[in-house]
């Protein structure tokens, strides 16, 4: 089989969640047999200081005899988290515009350790 053929067969079915650095790929593919399993790609995006980056990549397959199972511990466990929780999301690192804040205690130390210099003073 050519490695074309090869690689039509395995993309049966796909969907793509992106989510901020990080993206989830759901692909639909087949095994020598020709039955179907799922594969779930978890990519994280990592910068490094001079401004390249890499992709980290976590896969879970997922077979047809475990769907059932897969399906509803992972209903219970959102639902746990959402009843429980809300579907608000709390954490600072996750909301696109954070900034971090200071308390007013640690801000006003921050203010009164800063010296105001005018160039025209040195």
């Amino acid at each position: 089989m050519r490695e074309n053929d090869m690689l039509e067969k395995e993309e049966i079915f796909s969907k793509v969640l992106r989510a901020g650095r990080r993206t989830y790929f759901f692909d639909v593919r087949a095994t020598k047999a020709d039955d179907y399993y799922i594969t779930i790609t978890e990519s994280k995006k990592f910068t490094e200081e001079d401004g390249s980056f890499h992709f980290k990549k976590h896969k879970i397959y997922l077979y047809k005899e475990d769907f059932s199972a897969f399906a509803e511990i992972l209903e219970e466990m959102t639902s746990y988290v959402l009843n429980h929780k809300g579907e608000e999301v709390i954490s600072e690192r996750h909301q696109k515009d954070f900034k971090k804040e200071y308390s007013s205690d640690k801000a006003e130390t921050q203010r009164s350790s800063f010296t105001d210099i005018d160039f025209d003073d040195i």
